[in-house]
């Protein structure tokens, strides 16, 4: 059922590493993003795909995995992502669309999680230093980095606390609890007319 696809579309920073993601994963996933609706149908956006140790290992070092864990660096070796694709606009084709690239990642997301893969969308990116690595010309602009792999953890939803606080953590276990309103917090009107 589709809404149980979106519960395991979880953000995953734990991954079995040596449990290869092939090109033909990546390509079906950048062909689900491809029929994803775009802003004045530009299709703007393109895409890099990794999924070789080497090149993943490069792209690594220019990411950051958990603002609400400071004191963890991001996944060990051996529990890295075994594959990535960027999200890069085409600045020849007009300006970056935020919901375009949101559109494509859902898709992708769901696409990759259908497969039994984990991900995590990654924002914080050394965007300079990782251009340059990847000898990307100017006209793309990293957006963001899906990274994929089967995951090497469990992730628990679980309802906001009554202090309110939203920050995901990890438990003595290991257990990643990520915290989510309740429908009921979200309708601010649901248009009933007594």
């Amino acid at each position: 059922m589709l809404a149980e696809l979106f519960r395991r579309a979880r953000s995953i920073r734990r991954f079995h590493q040596d449990r290869p993601v092939v090109q033909e994963t990546l390509l079906a996933l950048v062909d689900l993003a491809s029929l994803s609706p775009s802003s004045a149908n530009r299709q703007s956006l393109r895409f890099l795909l990794s999924c070789q140790p080497a090149r993943n290992q490069m792209i690594f070092k220019h990411l950051a995995w958990a603002g609400y864990l400071p004191d963890w660096p991001g996944p060990a070796a051996g529990e890295r992502p075994a594959a990535y694709i960027l999200l890069l606009h085409d600045r020849d084709l007009g300006p970056a669309k935020e919901v375009d690239a949101g559109l494509a990642l859902q898709s992708m997301v769901l696409g990759a999680t259908h497969k039994g893969l984990g991900t995590c969308i990654l924002g914080s990116i050394q965007r300079p230093q990782l251009q340059t690595a990847l000898s990307l010309p100017e006209r793309y602009q990293i957006l963001y980095v899906l990274a994929l792999g089967e995951a090497a953890e469990a992730v628990a939803i679980e309802p906001i606390p009554a202090d309110g606080n939203i920050r995901y953590w990890r438990d003595e276990n290991d257990l990643f609890h990520v915290p989510k309103r309740s429908l009921s917090d979200l309708i601010v009107d649901s248009g009933n007319i007594t």
